[in-house]
């Protein structure tokens, strides 16, 4: 039995926000729809602790569709300047509406009036109406605090598989898997 192993983690992702130079928090997320099709984007992870791992979206996307159908999911952090990476497999939940205010409040005037703005994942007839929409929304919440949309909040995966990868020379990779039971975390090698 080990702990949870959060505090690897956290030396990784502290490691890491010190050498990427770009959004040492993105993270490619998996899901899978009803009839078992994958999907893989970039998101940024915006929170993190023994719960697991947190990011933000629109409730109406195709993430949140797939979530719905299939709440499982996938991360996978690359440290390319660190030649490591971390990934994380387990069930979704989503965060309560008092973390999806507390964080939407924490974001740019425009990123949240982008968030009422997009239909996130439709389609978009051309950019200005994209634009258009924008330019309503500061329209509507002029002079006054942006809420949080009903269709924007956020998801945690909490994790049951963790695998850290570390680059060795010649290929000899270093593996080390974190897997949960109902008795708590264990810990292995995998071979590279």
């Amino acid at each position: 039995m080990t702990d949870f192993p959060l505090d690897l983690f956290n030396a990784w992702y502290a490691e890491a926000r010190q050498s990427e130079v770009n959004d040492s928090n993105a993270m490619a997320l998996s899901t899978v729809d009803t009839v078992g099709q994958p999907s893989c984007r970039m998101v940024l992870l915006k929170g993190h602790d023994e719960r697991g791992f947190t990011f933000y979206t629109n409730l109406e996307s195709r993430k949140a569709g797939d979530i719905l159908a299939t709440p499982k999911a996938a991360l996978l952090f690359h440290w390319k300047s660190l030649r490591r990476q971390i990934r994380i497999e387990g069930g979704l939940s989503r965060v309560s509406d008092a973390e999806g205010d507390a964080y939407f409040a924490t974001r740019s005037r425009a990123s949240q009036l982008g968030a009422w703005a997009s239909d996130q994942s439709r389609p978009l007839p051309d950019r200005a109406t994209f634009e258009q929409r924008f330019a309503d929304m500061e329209r509507r919440f002029e002079g006054r605090d942006v809420p949080r949309p009903p269709h924007w909040s956020g998801y945690r995966v909490v994790p049951n598989r963790i695998e850290f990868w570390q680059d060795r020379a010649h290929r000899l990779h270093e593996r080390r898997l974190f897997t949960r039971n109902e008795d708590g975390w264990r810990e292995g090698l995998l071979y590279p």
